[in-house]
């Protein structure tokens, strides 16, 4: 659906490339990940490829085609959810949604289907200005679906949202992975990226650190160990090599003594492999 090669851009008045010949692809009906601290290039990346940001050096290729050969056609393909929200907010959220729903020629779901989706039919008719912030990403995130779009970028999709709203975000993102919809995301959020990504890229000054699944990444950087809690010492667990585990006889022991209380492995998380590739932290 969209490859990108050799990407590189520079800010005017810059004396450093945000991004640095960095190539990815993504695939159709996929959830690709853009992971990394703020200023490391994921927001600049995305507008550049859904044509805000001009300047650049490279290759991007969507559907087949050169990016720079799209008309106008190319935005009725893509929605685009930005960071921060920004709504007419003297019209209410229904107002809001019908007016930008009519800058496309085919109508698709009716806008309240997705006010209800997200937890907003409520607070339809009431007029923007006076929505927290939670409810003005929420909007944001239904205007950016509401022409059905082939690809969605999400950027930071559920900042500032609790973790109930967040879930239903993240339902209707994986709702539309599933219908054959390309979803690439940008965050920051390590564990949004482990539960909704396919893929990941790992950036980090402008360059990609790593390329690869959530879970390969975090079984390539884990350590081989089993971590096991037992009810009568919970404080003190005990930690066991994972090769030849079957053979280790105090393991053995452990578990005919029918005591424990909690049995792991000690995978990686996501932030502690970025953490470790570039050595930077994620706030």
């Amino acid at each position: 659906m969209l490859t990108v090669g050799n990407l590189s851009f520079r800010y005017p008045n810059n004396q450093e490339d945000t991004l640095k010949g960095i190539s990815f692809s993504i695939q159709k009906g996929k959830i690709f990940g853009f992971l990394g601290p703020s200023g490391s290039g994921k927001s600049t990346t995305q507008k550049i490829v859904y044509k805000l940001l001009k300047g650049y050096t490279g290759t991007i290729i969507f559907e087949d085609k050169p990016l720079p050969d799209w008309g106008l056609e190319f935005y009725e393909k893509i929605g685009v959810c930005f960071e921060l929200p920004n709504h007419y907010t003297k019209l209410t959220a229904r107002e809001n949604l019908n007016f930008f729903s009519s800058f496309y020629p085919i109508k698709r779901k009716n806008s309240d289907y997705w006010l209800d989706r997200v937890g907003l039919i409520a607070d339809a008719d009431k007029l923007v200005s006076s929505f927290s912030k939670g409810m003005k990403v929420r909007l944001n995130f239904v205007r950016a679906i509401l022409h059905d779009p082939e690809v969605l970028f999400l950027d930071e999709p559920t900042t500032g949202l609790d973790p109930i709203n967040a879930g239903k975000v993240k339902q209707i993102i994986k709702e539309m992975r599933d219908s054959g919809k390309t979803i690439f995301l940008t965050t920051h959020n390590m564990f949004d990226a482990d539960q909704l990504c396919d893929e990941v890229a790992l950036l980090c000054n402008g360059k990609i650190q790593a390329l690869d699944s959530p879970s390969k990444l975090k079984l390539q950087h884990g350590e081989k160990k089993v971590i096991v809690t037992q009810s009568g010492d919970p404080g003190n667990p005990l930690t066991f090599p994972l090769d030849q585990l079957g053979e280790i006889q105090q393991f053995q022991s452990i578990l005919k003594s029918n005591t424990i209380e909690t049995i792991h492995s000690k995978e990686a998380t996501l932030e502690e492999v970025f953490i470790k590739l570039t050595g930077q932290q994620l706030s």
